[in-house]
């Protein structure tokens, strides 16, 4: 009976003060909408001269029936920054909702450019009726015939006007691509040597240490899986373009571009004694210092072992 009668007169109170269950649910209300006020300001505030993060929200809260935003309620710059993270697929896929926002062709020439940096076609006039989605679309056929067959893949760049009948054209082109069979590649640069020396060059090897720059060089033009003279002809192009890009450090450290091709040839049968789980005695850092001085006598001992230290630590030169 006392509890009774303290919980009426407890809520008298409450109700004579504005806080009733009902009052006080409405003054956190207000209270939550001050606060969305607030921080809509804010966010409004921080988005100028950049993406319009306010109206973003507002255009997704008034879909949310529809499950997903309406791109074509955006701003403009905002549409094309979220497609432009779609691969082709996804983007001929969007196309189907938003034809005029994925047909784009800034799109399409990010497309292609992030993929095949290099192409001829990048530097003229586009003929009429030229359009970056038909290029990419193009592109992918063409490389996907020289993955089957190299001389017929540049024959058909060549024939759509993609690539000039150039070796500096065609190795600038390799240089800057991806998306080639790298097995299918060896093979065309063994037959196209001229096309081999223009690749060569576009390295520039200023300044790296040597075990370093070799797994560059390897990375762009894979190393065949034997020795022969396909492999010999690759290390001597390759020890006379690092000479030639290090004439300061050659003269240092009295190289010739004999002594690197010698260097090159001892870091590749290190890289294949320590890495290979067939050679069960691993070849020691005083017994590649003895080795490779013996074979070229002017290079200092500590240079020969910071080349052990490399392999040593980081791995195969050529894998």
């Amino acid at each position: 009976m006392g509890q009774g009668l303290w919980r009426v007169a407890r809520n008298q109170q409450l109700q004579h003060q504005g806080y009733s269950g009902q009052g006080y649910l409405t003054r956190e209300h207000g209270r939550r909408i001050a606060t969305n006020n607030v921080s809509n300001t804010s966010h409004r505030k921080q988005a100028q001269g950049g993406i319009d993060i306010y109206h973003l929200l507002k255009t997704r809260k008034s879909k949310e029936q529809e499950g997903f935003i309406n791109l074509e309620m955006l701003p403009p710059e905002l549409s094309f920054t979220i497609l432009s993270y779609l691969n082709a697929t996804d983007l001929c896929l969007a196309s189907c909702v938003w034809q005029d926002l994925a047909n784009d062709e800034l799109l399409w020439q990010g497309l292609c450019k992030s993929t095949w940096g290099h192409c001829s076609i990048y530097n003229k006039n586009p003929p009429l009726g030229f359009s970056f989605r038909k290029l990419y679309m193009q592109l992918d056929e063409g490389s996907l015939t020289f993955n089957a067959n190299p001389d017929e893949g540049v024959n058909y760049f060549m024939s759509k006007g993609i690539l000039d009948d150039s070796s500096k054209e065609i190795a600038k082109f390799i240089f800057c691509t991806r998306t080639l069979n790298w097995k299918k590649l060896r093979i065309y640069l063994d037959e196209r040597r001229d096309v081999l020396d223009d690749l060569v060059t576009l390295h520039n090897f200023r300044n790296q240490f040597l075990p370093n720059a070799l797994r560059e060089f390897f990375r762009h033009i894979h190393a065949p899986e034997e020795r022969g003279e396909y492999l010999e002809t690759l290390i001597t192009k390759f020890s006379h373009r690092f000479c030639a890009c290090n004439p300061d450090l050659m003269r240092e450290l009295g190289l010739s571009p004999d002594a690197v091709y010698v260097l090159c040839y001892s870091l590749i049968l290190l890289s294949i004694d320590l890495t290979s789980p067939h050679v069960k005695n691993k070849m020691s850092k005083r017994e590649f210092i003895r080795n490779t001085r013996r074979a070229a006598q002017n290079i200092s001992e500590d240079f020969v072992g910071h080349l052990y230290d490399n392999i040593y630590l980081i791995g195969h030169v050529a894998a």
